[in-house]
């Protein structure tokens, strides 16, 4: 609300569209579905961008092909250091 009054006190004319943003989808390849967001917001009408509506929105292009490959070549990069961070959390317990 904070943005929306920041913006509009410059221009009361401006669109303004607020909306909640969930950048990673567990349950990809299924569409994000919730009980908790049941009546609450219509995701068709884009209330709330899940996973590729929201970094194709971000970047405004359709970027989420490529973000992925990048996410994944450098995980693929990493892969050592990361097992033994994760195995370091496993340990700490």
């Amino acid at each position: 609300m904070r943005w929306s009054a920041l913006r509009l006190s410059q221009n009361k004319k401006t669109q303004v569209f607020t909306r909640l943003a969930i950048p990673y989808n567990p349950y990809h390849p299924e569409p994000y579905e919730r009980w908790t967001l049941k009546g609450l917001y219509d995701l068709d009408k884009g209330e709330i961008l899940v996973d590729e509506e929201f970094w194709n929105f971000v970047a405004s292009d359709n970027i989420y092909g490529e973000l992925l490959d990048v996410f994944q070549g450098v995980g693929e990069e990493l892969r050592d250091e990361i097992d033994e961070k994760f195995a370091e959390f496993r340990t700490e317990r």
